[in-house]
């Protein structure tokens, strides 16, 4: 029997506001993070705009010390641990370390370690490269710094899917409880591109929006959509087996019902054009969750806001729910943080729990012109009501699928 996991705590970092509540009164009154790029001297780039986090000081979450020791990426993973696991309330003195687990991951790992560390090599030579240049760099070390920082000794992984790398790794945490490899996990994902590399490589794949202005530049499933405005940010939520949660009396945020995932298997950055791939990660999830496609009335969408992502997820909508799609609602968070590469599910995930306790579905910011093909409903304005479940999609750079399916948890009888 596979066991129910729930959700019991929620972290954020993000470019509209330093944790959940100021993150979701943002998403709420539809404000958007987007303006002039100032981590570097972007002038001479195409892209000029990004969403930046503001305010962020990270030994305002740790130990000055132990945050010198630590990239960009991974202290705001420990920052959106921290608060998650507070928001949980879970006691780490009163549980089996071993039982508690970590799965957070990051897209690109540290670029500014990459830029400094390659910049010396040149003008200084080998030997003045920063011992830790590679734990500070590599991927896995935002999984690392807080299963180190909070004593969490189950199993600690880090998947690494480009842009589906946030739903991956909830939606591996997700099994390890049902299977019984763990009863706690602390699961999300973090990324920091905002650099010289970060934005000169995904602009020269033309994936970026070039547009100056912040009102426009992020435009998921708009007609005039000209790219994606680079995120950056994290975002960890604690997924606990439902009994060990109602044994020490956690508040539930939500059930994590289904988990599909699948490879395209067709270009290192173009969605397959039916949109099969994706479609099959939707229809998985939702058989997972033992649904079916009429059960399923709101999707936060990849939506990154670049012509081909939103035309062929639109398709694979189409292919998984068939007429049912007409009845979607449909929203692109996208629109209002940029994407947040590898935390860009985690986030979205966030979104989706908010979203369902308070029946409320935030507008995409700046939808004003249809496309012809891209024809259904994206939420032009917010949308009240109640909603059973959503359905949250990423799709990565390499043909990496990933969809979780979400129940909003009614108030037991006392």
């Amino acid at each position: 029997m596979k066991r129910r996991v729930v959700v019991t705590g929620m972290g954020a970092i993000t470019p509209v506001g330093l944790g959940v509540e100021a993150f979701w009164q943002s998403v709420k009154e539809g404000k958007t993070g987007f303006g002039p790029i100032t981590k570097f001297d972007a002038s001479a780039y195409k892209c000029h705009i990004a969403a930046e986090v503001k305010g962020f000081e990270g030994k305002n979450y740790m130990d000055a010390k132990a945050a010198k020791r630590m990239e960009l990426f991974s202290q705001y993973a420990v920052a959106a641990a921290k608060e998650s696991l507070e928001d949980a309330g879970l006691k780490m003195e009163e549980e089996d370390p071993y039982r508690v687990g970590c799965a957070i991951g990051s897209g690109i790992g540290s670029l500014q370690a990459i830029e400094r560390e390659y910049k010396k090599l040149l003008e200084k030579g080998p030997g003045r490269i920063n011992p830790l240049f590679v734990p500070l760099m590599i991927g896995n070390m935002a999984a690392g710094n807080v299963s180190i920082q909070f004593g969490l000794k189950g199993k600690s992984i880090n998947s690494v899917t480009a842009c589906a790398t946030g739903t991956n790794t909830i939606g591996e945490a997700f099994r390890s409880i049902q299977y019984g490899e763990a009863d706690v996990m602390a699961a999300g994902g973090t990324e920091a591109c905002i650099t010289p590399t970060g934005i000169a490589g995904f602009t020269a794949l033309t994936a970026l929006s070039t547009s100056d202005d912040p009102a426009r530049c992020s435009l998921p499933f708009d007609k005039n959509r000209s790219g994606f405005v680079m995120g950056e940010g994290a975002a960890v939520v604690i997924l606990e087996e439902y009994e060990h949660a109602k044994a020490r009396g956690a508040k539930i945020y939500a059930e994590v019902a289904g988990y599909g995932s699948s490879c395209d298997a067709y270009h290192i950055t173009s969605p397959e054009e039916s949109g099969a791939g994706a479609a099959k990660a939707m229809t998985n999830a939702m058989e997972d969750a033992r649904l079916k496609p009429e059960d399923i009335c709101y999707v936060n969408a990849h939506g990154t806001g670049t012509h081909h992502n939103d035309l062929f997820e639109t398709r694979a909508m189409k292919l998984a729910f068939g007429s049912h799609a007409k009845n979607l609602k449909i929203n692109s968070t996208k629109s209002m943080i940029g994407h947040l590469l590898g935390a860009a599910g985690a986030i979205e995930f966030v979104v989706c729990v908010k979203e369902l306790a308070e029946g409320f579905l935030h507008a995409t910011a700046g939808y004003e012109t249809p496309d012809e093909e891209l024809d259904l409903d994206y939420c032009k304005e917010p949308v009240c009501g109640a909603f059973a479940y959503a359905l949250s999609n990423s799709l990565g750079f390499g043909g990496h699928n990933a969809s979780l399916v979400i129940r909003r948890m009614e108030r037991e009888k006392e």
